[in-house]
This record gives structure tokens, C-alpha cells and sequence, in this order.
């Protein structure tokens, strides 16, 4: 009985002690990310064009969210605007400085085009791009998930696949 009762202690010890490893790493990845997003002053937005090509563009960044919701700011005209409309699953890379890891964001976009959520967004230096606000949409990029390479700390992509670690945002955004 005592055997059984320490095997099962045992077993029970290791799984919450594997648990909360789990979390701590999945914890440690999204700050890795959120540093990585923050720090950066141009991320890449992918979207996809009637033909299913990936198209990319360097954008400016706007403060991340604490919910990695990701805003954006384009022309109205523009072509990621209409790829968008036909297909609002995107990517948003960003290059951590320095050392070649980086994070992916993969969401949804939404195009935002309230004056209040672009006066809420605006960001200095877009004057010259939009004059009196004209022709400015915002995009928002809701997370289903990300992932993260960071040499830095110690973040790296299997040691055989080379997938990187993935965080998954809950429900509510998808």
C-alpha cells in the first residue's frame, strides 16, 4: 500500500511539476515576444492576393496591446487593403535586433476606419502621408497565435524540425 500510495505521489508530483514547467516557458515565450514586438520600429505584414500569392510590406508599428492585438496604419487605396477584404488571414513578422531571432503573429485583420480608433492611433510623422487624417485605415490584428526564435534567450525552434515554439491565444479571438 505504501508503495502504491508513494508511485502515486511520485507520478502526481511529476506531472504538476511538468505543468508548470509548461507554463513558465509558454510565459517566458510571450515576453520574449512582446519584447521582441515592442522593440521594433518596422514589422512585415503578409496578407494574400486573389491569386493566393503571399504578398509582404514593411510597415511602422504601432504600440502593441497587452493582448498582442496588433494595430497598423495604411492607405486606404492600397492593395493590402483589398487583399485584406478578400481574405483577412495575415501574418505580421517582426526581426529581433541584433541576433536573427524574431517573432510571427498569426491573426485576423479587421480594417478600422472610425475617426476616434484612428485619432486613438495616430501616430506622429503620418501628417505628411495623410494630410487633415484623409485616406488613413487602420488595420487590427486580432492573434490565433505566434511563435518565437530568440538566440538571445535561449528560445529555439526543435532540435529536428526547427518549429519554433508556439503560443495559442484563447478562444475569444477567433
Amino acid at each position: 500500500m505504501i508503495k502504491t500510495s508513494f508511485k502515486f505521489t511520485f507520478v502526481l508530483v511529476t506531472l504538476i511539476a511538468f505543468s508548470i514547467n509548461g507554463m513558465s516557458q509558454e510565459i517566458d515565450v510571450k515576453q520574449a515576444a512582446k519584447e521582441i514586438m515592442d522593440s521594433a520600429e518596422i514589422c512585415t505584414l503578409i496578407t494574400i492576393d486573389a491569386e493566393g500569392i503571399p504578398r509582404a510590406r514593411a510597415l511602422e508599428t504601432l504600440p502593441l496591446e497587452d493582448d498582442f492585438i496588433i494595430w497598423l496604419g495604411t492607405n486606404l487605396q492600397s492593395r493590402k487593403v483589398a487583399q485584406i477584404k478578400n481574405n483577412n488571414k495575415v501574418s505580421v513578422y517582426y526581426t529581433e535586433k541584433g541576433n536573427g531571432g524574431y517573432v510571427v503573429l498569426y491573426g485576423k485583420a479587421e480594417l478600422v476606419n472610425d475617426t476616434t480608433t484612428i485619432n486613438a492611433h495616430w501616430k506622429s510623422g503620418w501628417e505628411e502621408f495623410y494630410p487633415n487624417r484623409k485616406n488613413l485605415i487602420l488595420i487590427k490584428i486580432t492573434p490565433e497565435w505566434l511563435e518565437v526564435i530568440s538566440n538571445s534567450r535561449n528560445i529555439y525552434g526543435d532540435s529536428i524540425t526547427w518549429e519554433a515554439p508556439k503560443v495559442h491565444f484563447e478562444s475569444k479571438y477567433r
